[in-house]
């Protein structure tokens, strides 16, 4: 995917959503080093605004900076991935199971479903999914749980995106989210906030099983211990 520098508002915005871009399609593996002198010669900027959006990156969860080892893309592993999803299990639910109560619109969940469908990458479809959940849970009334939601949305995307490389299940999650948004068309509540819980916590278990074996040599980031 080619990115052109003239639509984005600000140098420090366009490395920043290049960067996530790489991240989220593979294109950055998880432990790469992110050395801030090869990003600004790559992206034609100095490294003022690179430094700055690996700053933002770092906020969201996508990077990690270290005194010892720098700037590296966030690895996933089981501890990282549960992390992630037990925030998501104790707060998204019940966002949306009180959006739904509210009678909150749902022209932005339709949307975001109709994008994930017509997706062309991975990345894209991680995306989607996560614009269609943040538009079912934002409306929940309180915007501090948004907020709070808000926080792990690229981390839980980072999580999907490495876990379909390895568990390709974007079509049974596809099928979750078109039942959860029929449940809240309806008008059911408590039905969207139960479909929902089973949905996220079906996904992690599938990908991130709760003793996994052995990984064996060369395997995928899934299964690495390391940080």
């Amino acid at each position: 995917m080619a990115f052109a520098p003239s639509p984005i508002p600000s140098r420090t915005q366009y490395v920043q959503e290049a960067i996530k871009h790489d991240i989220l399609t593979g294109g950055l593996r998880p432990g790469q080093a992110l050395v801030e002198a090869e990003l600004a010669a790559r992206f034609g900027v100095s490294k003022t605004p690179v430094r700055e959006a690996l700053k933002t990156l770092a906020g969201s969860g996508l990077v990690v900076m270290s005194q010892y080892k720098g700037v590296t893309v966030r690895m996933v592993d089981a501890d990282m991935a549960r992390a992630v999803y037990d925030v998501r299990l104790l707060l998204e639910p019940e966002a949306v199971r009180r959006a739904v109560a509210s009678g909150a619109p749902l022209d932005a969940a339709h949307e975001a479903l109709a994008r994930a469908a017509g997706a062309d990458d991975p990345a894209e479809r991680s995306l989607a999914n996560r614009a269609f959940h943040r538009a079912l849970y934002l409306p929940c009334g309180n915007p501090l749980l948004g907020r709070m939601l808000d926080e792990v949305r690229d981390q839980a995307a980072l999580v999907s995106t490495v876990a379909w490389a390895a568990v390709p299940s974007w079509e049974r999650e596809a099928a979750e989210h078109e039942e959860i948004l029929r449940l809240a068309a309806a008008g059911d509540a408590d039905g969207a906030r139960r479909a929902v819980h089973a949905h996220i916590a079906s996904f992690v278990e599938r990908a991130f099983p709760a003793n996994p074996l052995e990984p064996a040599p060369g395997s995928s980031p899934l299964d690495s211990d390391s940080e």
